[in-house]
């Protein structure tokens, strides 16, 4: 009977997570898939190990792989392995069947709520990261600070210079920042709004993406 339960509340979590939650907000048919098929791997994987006697490295050396593999076989956001630790956890706890029984339900709905909250829009909605190509070399950080401040249109929070090339006239950096209030209100309705800023934005961004 815990073994039902166990995998009843596992397909449960498993489909708020990746679909409710992951799919609606994200929109990646690929990883929605990939989830799934982790957490059900490691619940069938997991239930076959506890009828039989290994040891406890070789078990953890088969999740290790597993997560290795497709972690490294795709560039992913920090956001969507987060949603691959929570697919794992679900599984492993399905599968381990903890007592008592309602141990599985309460914590996989606590994983789930957590997720909800974390990821929400609404979390520092405003707060933003980009990898910027500037065409510019800059060496002074006030003047770097400066430039984006007036190219985003927004408060930089934190800038790390990742490399300045003074052949091409360049400066790559990791920026962080904050959009102004109405910036952030008119993105969260998700209006576009072309303005001489964010012109240049989408031009250092597609510089980005090209030199990748």
């Amino acid at each position: 009977m815990s073994l039902v339960i166990a995998i009843s509340t596992d397909l449960i979590a498993i489909t708020l997570l990746a679909y409710v939650l992951y799919f609606r907000r994200h929109r990646r048919r690929d990883l929605m898939l990939s989830y799934i098929a982790l957490n059900v791997g490691v619940v069938a994987v997991t239930i076959a190990l506890s009828s039989v006697e290994v040891g406890l490295g070789l078990g953890i050396g088969l999740f290790g792989i597993l997560s290795i593999i497709r972690l490294r076989s795709d560039q992913i956001t920090q956001q969507e392995i987060a949603y691959y630790f929570v697919s794992l956890a679900l599984g492993l706890l399905a599968g381990l069947q903890p007592t008592p029984a309602w141990v599985t339900p309460a914590l996989s709905a606590l994983m789930l709520i957590v997720m909800l909250v974390v990821d929400s829009p609404h979390v520092a909605p405003s707060t933003r990261r980009h990898t910027l190509t500037l065409d510019r070399a800059f060496t002074s950080n006030v003047q770097l600070e400066a430039h984006l401040e007036q190219l985003l249109d927004a408060r930089i929070t934190r800038v790390e210079l990742l490399d300045v090339d003074m052949v091409r006239d360049t400066t790559l950096v990791d920026v962080r920042y904050s959009e102004n209030a109405a910036r952030a209100e008119s993105g969260s309705r998700q209006r576009i709004m072309r303005t001489p800023e964010s012109a240049q934005l989408a031009d250092a961004l597609h510089r980005e993406r090209m030199t990748q």
